[in-house]
């Protein structure tokens, strides 16, 4: 058996007298009142860290009264969800008596009397009770109703109006949000009241969270085409992005007219409003002329002043779609087309897809189109286009005389007029059948000014299997822009900004069974864990980046009795030592033997008064990085000056513009270096005054400063000239001394 030294033994009597102390029941035991632990936990509750919810613990370790404890402790969502409250008999017995449908069924079942059939009742809700007079029955003070499924009776409780909608919550909102059928059932099974099935139906309906998670988004809006009747009286634009080619070439410039469906497509190495710029002038409307609008979409490529200042300079009207809306431009047609012709070409070849984008331009344009009726370069340029088939083979063989310029001229005409006419009634055409059988799957519904409606999230980015299909808010509708489908909307708390959707991007939501959802409910914002690759310093700086607006933080170090501010200087300057400099006495007798900050002091008065001057120098004898310690001008009286001299080989002054927007500030202590300019007996009594300041001294080595040469400066042309020009006058020596040898030898 060991034996328990003095450490143990000390340690075992320590635990003792704990325990003699906390756990008797001693007349000194201290005894907390009701609102001293009320006190502590609402003072715990304020400092809870982000407000989240209230510790327990702290309860069941202070409260040993019930009236103690704060009404918070007690809320149903405190363990994070609401709990479903408990009923007992005689509850719900009174909730069913104070009901005043079920009141008087319940009197007159209790009286063993039928209905009198004299009776109409007035409200259709106990007419419909009094239909199931047969199936209800009373068991142990409470109605309930007899269901009789398959082979086995169930009794459903009759349940009051009053606690409805608790159990439309407790069978919808916390089983899943599951749909009307499966609601149902759960209700059939356990409750029953009049119209129960459109009660539930009402609920899921009007259920936000179902709503905007399952709403699926449907075609509301019937089509309207884009209608015109003459070349470049509409053009749109878009861009076309594929896979980097061997060029990391990977965005195609698309440009269309909208009446002849002449394509362009220039392969641009980006998406900027200066590429944009650039190509539109240099490859379209220095070649086609200057189109009466110019359409694209909302990116901020296309809508960038470059290009606004471009069109108004030409005289071109800006347009553009709504939002998220790809079917108003009609650019889409092309991209596909081009895309799928581009998907064509062979494995070598599509690795440099770009050398194919124009040729495949060309060949589209020379087809017929299936709107017009005619190939784009017809409509656009009045003739056929000529192939290199044509060419091979001597086609078209021309027959007759060419015709004169004048005749040339009114043919041109004439055909273009005829073109244009049957071009625009091939298009009504196909836009008519295209509008009657797009029109077949919508179900037109129109908004009306002051709707309730919810904007679909378009904003989903990567993975967003679990994203609601619709944003939280609930906007109203302003007005109409005009005859087409597209709307101004607002939020209904007026907090956002007004936005123009297409109605496709629209859900009429009329009165949500639930509210918006509070900020609250949010994700909280995650933070990765503290490691050594990311330490707490730099997830602050992470943190502030994503930041849309920049925080000024106030640093108060608590260690230091004195606050400095210091300022770094870029060194442009230098003293000149032998012509400037006040004499060694003069300025060891300005300086007072008091503080270190004051000492500084003096000594720039010394300087000012001796009427220093800064002559300059050679920047190849610059000394690299001079401090200068300057206090702000707003807290100069709080703050001291400290100056940094050196010996005659290097600077002794930097006097550098305070404005300078290099300067850096930050906090440390005086750092006072002694001149050498100083005897002996003054530099005793400057050590004695640093030694009463306590003030560390600097233990960098002090050397001589280097002269700047070129190849320092980043000159290799000239190292290597240096280099090989004493390399040469090495071997020239060695060659003439050899020489000598030979010489004196012979």
């Amino acid at each position: 058996m060991l034996v328990d030294d003095d450490a143990e033994l000390e340690e075992k009597e320590r635990i003792k007298r704990f325990t003699s102390h906390h756990l008797a029941s001693s007349a000194d035991q201290l005894n907390l009142p009701a609102d001293v632990v009320t006190a502590v936990c609402h003072r715990h509750l304020l400092r809870e860290p982000d407000n989240y919810l209230p510790s327990l613990t702290m309860v069941e370790s202070l409260a040993l009264q019930a009236e103690a404890v704060p009404d918070i402790y007690g809320e149903e969502n405190l363990i994070g969800h609401e709990t479903v409250p408990a009923f007992s008999e005689v509850e719900l017995r009174e909730r069913q008596e104070a009901d005043p449908i079920i009141k008087h069924v319940i009197r007159w079942l209790k009286a063993g009397d039928k209905v009198p059939s004299d009776i109409s009742p007035d409200s259709p809700e106990l007419k419909l009770v009094l239909k199931e007079w047969k199936r209800l029955e009373m068991r142990d003070g409470l109605l309930y109703r007899k269901r009789q499924c398959e082979e086995q009776t169930s009794y459903q409780f009759v349940l009051p109006e009053s606690l409805r909608a608790t159990v439309l919550t407790c069978l919808h909102d916390d089983m899943g949000h599951m749909g009307i059928e499966r609601t149902t059932d759960l209700e059939r099974s356990r409750f029953y009241w009049p119209r129960m099935a459109a009660d539930v139906e009402h609920k899921v309906k009007t259920c936000g969270r179902c709503v905007r998670r399952k709403t699926p988004p449907e075609k509301a809006a019937l089509l309207v085409s884009i209608r015109t009747s003459r070349p470049m009286q509409l053009v749109c634009m878009d861009f076309l992005s594929l896979e980097p080619d061997t060029h990391n070439t990977k965005d195609i410039l698309v440009i269309t007219d909208h009446f002849t469906k002449y394509a362009v497509a220039i392969p641009t190495k980006d998406q900027k409003a200066a590429t944009v710029a650039k190509c539109l002038w240099e490859q379209f409307l220095v070649h086609y002329g200057f189109p009466e609008r110019l359409h694209s979409d909302q990116d901020r490529d296309f809508e960038s002043r470059t290009i606004k200042e471009l069109c108004a300079i030409a005289g071109i009207k800006k347009v553009r779609t709504s939002p998220y809306h790809p079917r108003g431009n009609p650019v889409e047609w092309f991209n596909r087309t081009l895309l799928g012709m581009l998907g064509t070409l062979k494995d070598k070849q599509k690795s440099h897809w770009r050398d194919f984008v124009k040729p495949l331009t060309h060949a589209y344009n020379c087809t017929r189109n299936e709107v017009t009726g005619y190939s784009p370069y017809e409509l656009m340029f009045g003739r056929q286009p000529r192939l290199p088939v044509d060419i091979a083979f001597s086609l078209p063989v021309r027959q007759g005389k060419p015709a004169s310029h004048s005749q040339y001229v009114r043919n041109l005409k004439s055909r273009l007029e005829e073109s244009y006419q049957t071009a625009i009634e091939n298009s009504q055409k196909v836009a008519d059948r295209n509008k009657q059988r797009f029109d077949k799957r919508v179900r037109e519904s129109i908004l009306e000014v002051g709707d309730r409606v919810l904007v679909r999230n378009v904003h989903l980015r990567n993975k967003h299997k679990l994203a609601d299909k619709w944003e939280s808010a609930v906007y109203c509708v302003l007005k109409q822009m005009g005859d087409i489908p597209v709307y101004m909307v607002q939020p209904v708390n007026q907090d956002g900004p007004i936005r123009t959707l297409h109605r496709d991007l629209l859900l009429p939501c009329g009165q949500l069974y639930e509210a918006e959802e509070d900020e609250s409910d949010q994700p909280r914002a995650t933070h990765r864990p503290r490691t050594r690759q990311n330490s707490p310093q730099q997830q602050e700086e992470e943190d502030c980046e994503s930041e849309d607006d920049y925080t000024v933080f106030s640093v108060i170090p608590s260690a230091f009795t004195e606050e400095m501010f210091t300022n770094v200087y870029d060194i442009q300057k230098k003293l000149d030592t032998s012509a400037h400099l006040p004499g060694k006495s003069d300025l060891c007798k300005t300086l007072p033997p008091q503080s270190p900050g004051e000492l500084a002091a003096g000594i720039e008065l010394a300087l000012s008064a001796q009427g220093a001057e800064v002559c300059l120098e050679e920047a190849e004898e610059l000394q690299p990085e001079t401090t200068v310690e300057q206090p702000p001008t707003e807290d100069v009286e709080n703050v001291m000056t400290a100056i940094v001299l050196e010996d005659d080989d290097g600077p002794l002054l930097d006097l550098g513009d305070p404005e300078d927007g290099n300067n850096k500030i930050g906090v440390q202590k005086t750092d006072i270096e002694i001149p050498d300019c100083c005897d002996q007996q003054d530099e005793e009594v400057l050590g004695e005054v640093r030694e009463d300041a306590s003030v560390r001294r600097s233990e960098r080595s002090r050397r001589a400063p280097g002269r700047f040469h070129y190849p320092q400066l980043g000159k290799p042309l000239i190292s290597f000239a240096q280099n090989l020009l004493e390399s040469f006058n090495n071997a020239l020596s060695i060659f003439c001394e050899y020489e000598s040898k030979e010489l004196i030898t012979v």
